[in-house]
Order: structure tokens, then sequence, then C-alpha cells
């Protein structure tokens, strides 16, 4: 990335400009002014994320909250857009007004997929600022080879907590007020 950073020929953009592209079914994540190209994901991955939004969408039905795939922009910082796996949108997120939206503020849960080219990124640069949003409640990370589960959740203080859940725990999301079982997470059929 310093090679990048320093070249004149890379101009850093704005999020409106970064939005306002389009890379022709290619993903793309902005990180402070410059384009980053991501790669594809895995059966494994794209499995699992399908899982959490299947078992996302009916809890959450009528609930004012709503979970959506890695279309939806987040805002992490001035100059810097991401995609999470997963995030959860509440005080009506589905609104006329917001159809056409790219952002619509801080998800209240995200979902990052670990995978091992993206594991330990995700874990420290993601992770710190996904937990810098002030809207940002819970950030869940999965890991699928070793099918752990890290539950990173906001303090009544504004600290944060962070575990990873033991093999036999169900996924509880506490701003959610609900709970998603390991089984549905990781099921293969």
């Amino acid at each position: 990335m310093p090679a990048i950073a320093l070249d004149p020929a890379y101009r850093r953009i704005s999020v409106e400009e970064f939005l306002a592209m389009d890379f022709g079914g290619a993903k793309a994540e902005l990180e402070d002014g410059l384009i980053y190209m991501m790669a594809g994901g895995s059966e494994q991955h794209a499995r699992i994320a399908f899982n959490i939004l299947m078992a996302l969408g009916p809890r959450l039905r009528g609930s004012g909250c709503r979970p959506y795939g890695s279309d939806l922009a987040a805002q992490t910082e001035d100059r810097t857009v991401r995609f999470p796996d997963i995030s959860v949108y509440c005080n009506n997120p589905a609104a006329p007004e917001n159809a056409r939206k790219k952002l619509l503020g801080d998800p209240q849960v995200i979902f990052e997929i670990l995978s091992p080219s993206t594991f330990a990124y995700d874990q420290k640069v993601k992770l710190a600022e996904y937990c810098a949003l002030a809207g940002t409640r819970e950030v869940i990370l999965v890991d699928p080879a070793e099918q752990r589960i890290h539950l990173v959740q906001r303090t009544p203080t504004g600290g944060w907590t962070a575990d990873w859940l033991a093999a036999s725990d169900d996924l509880t999301i506490p701003s959610l007020n609900l709970t998603i079982p390991r089984a549905e997470i990781f099921a293969r059929d």
C-alpha cells in the first residue's frame, strides 16, 4: 500500500465519488480514499452468509430491523467504505426514501465471515473500524475453518467485550433480542 499511496497517479477520492462508480459486478472497498478490489468468496463463505441471512430474516420481520448482504455499504471513516458480509440496520431501513441509498448510517450489528486471506486484517483493521461506529452494538466474526464465533459487543458504558463462543454455544445477539442456533450458522444443507 505505501507505494500506491505515494504515487501521484493515485488520487484519493471521496466516498461520494466511490459510491457513484460502477465496477461492472466486481467488488471493491474504499480505504483512506484508495480503491481496493476484493476477491470473490468461497462456497463455504457464501453458504455461511446465506445461512445467517436466512436465520435473521424471519426473526427480524416486523421488528423495524432488516438484515442485508454485502451489497450495502458502511462508511467507517471519512474516506473509507466497507461492505460487511452481513449488516443489520434498524429504525425502518426499508422505508421508501431509502430505496436508492447505498449508505444507511451505522449498522446495529455487523457480521464478517473470516477467510484465510483476510483473517488477521478483519480482526484488527476492520474490527477496530466497526467498533468506532457510534450506532454499532455487536460485531460478529465467524471463522468457518474452525467453526468458531467471535462476539464483540458494546458495553453499557461504551466499552467493548470480546469473547470466542464455546463450541456448544448458540449465538445470542442482545441488541436484537434473538438467538441463532450454531447449527443453523454452519449448516451444510
